[in-house]
C-alpha cells in the first residue's frame, strides 16, 4: 500500500478511499502515509497530476483526494443499499462483509441516531467502512446522507494526514514497528487455518460415528 501510494500520488488516496467506503482498506495508514509524504520528510513525495511536490499544496491535496474518494465510495455504496435492498445483502451479505448481525446493528445504529448516524459513522473506526450500504438499504436521505458524509470524511482525512506529517521524519521507525502486526496477523491467521481443519474433521468423525449408530439403536 505504502508503495503505491509513493508512486501514484493523490490517484492511489482517491482510489484507496473510495474503496474503503465499502470495504475496510485501511484508510487510517492510507491517510497517515500521505501526510508524511506531503511532508516532503521521506524519499519521495506526492505525485499531483505528474508532478512530484511537498508542502501545503501536497498536503491540501492528499486530503481533497481522500475527502472526494470516500465520498464517491459512499455513494455508490448507499446506491448499492438504496436499488438492492436487504434482499440483495440477505444473498450476496459475504461479498460486503454484512452478515446478518451485522445488519442489524445497522439498523438499530440508524434508529437510535437517525441522520447523524452517518456523521458518527464516519469517525468511528471500522464502522464507517460498514455505514454505506446499510445507508441505503434504511433509505436515509440522499442529500443529508452526502452532506454529512462529506463533513465526516473531511474530518476523518484532515485529522489522519494531519498525523502523518507531524509524523514525518520519524515514519521509517512508525513502519518498522507495523512489521510486527504483519508477523501477529499471519500467524493469526495460521492458528485459525489450524482450528477450523480441526473442528471439520472432528465434525466429520462425529456424524461418521453417529451414522454407524444409527443402525444399532433402530435395532
Amino acid at each position: 500500500m505504502t508503495s503505491t501510494l509513493a508512486h501514484h500520488g493523490i490517484l492511489a488516496v482517491f482510489v484507496l478511499m473510495a474503496v474503503d467506503a465499502i470495504f475496510p482498506a485501511a484508510s487510517e495508514l492510507v491517510m497517515l502515509y500521505a501526510g508524511a509524504l506531503a511532508s516532503g520528510a521521506l524519499t519521495h513525495e506526492v505525485d499531483v497530476f505528474g508532478s512530484r511536490t511537498s508542502g501545503l499544496t501536497a498536503f491540501l491535496a492528499v486530503v481533497l483526494a481522500g475527502t472526494l474518494g470516500y465520498l464517491l465510495g459512499s455513494l455508490v455504496g448507499w446506491a448499492i443499499g438504496f436499488y438492492g435492498g436487504r434482499p440483495l445483502l440477505e444473498r450476496h451479505g459475504r461479498w460486503f462483509h454484512l452478515d446478518a448481525a451485522r445488519l442489524d446493528r445497522a439498523e438499530r445504529w440508524f434508529r437510535r441516531y437517525e441522520d447523524w448516524a452517518v456523521l458518527i459513522g464516519r469517525v468511528t473506526p471500522v464502522v464507517r467502512s460498514f455505514i454505506s450500504i446499510p445507508a441505503g438499504v434504511f433509505k436515509s436521505r440522499l442529500v443529508p446522507y452526502t452532506v454529512l458524509t462529506a463533513i465526516g470524511s473531511a474530518i476523518w482525512c484532515l485529522a489522519w494526514a494531519g498525523a502523518g506529517w507531524a509524523l514525518g521524519r520519524s515514519w521509517e521507525g512508525v513502519h518498522k514497528d507495523w512489521r510486527y502486526v504483519d508477523y501477529a496477523i499471519v500467524v493469526g491467521i495460521a492458528l485459525l487455518a489450524a482450528y477450523l481443519v480441526l473442528r471439520l474433521i472432528l465434525r466429520r468423525r462425529r456424524s461418521i460415528t453417529m451414522a454407524r449408530r444409527a443402525p444399532d439403536s433402530s435395532r
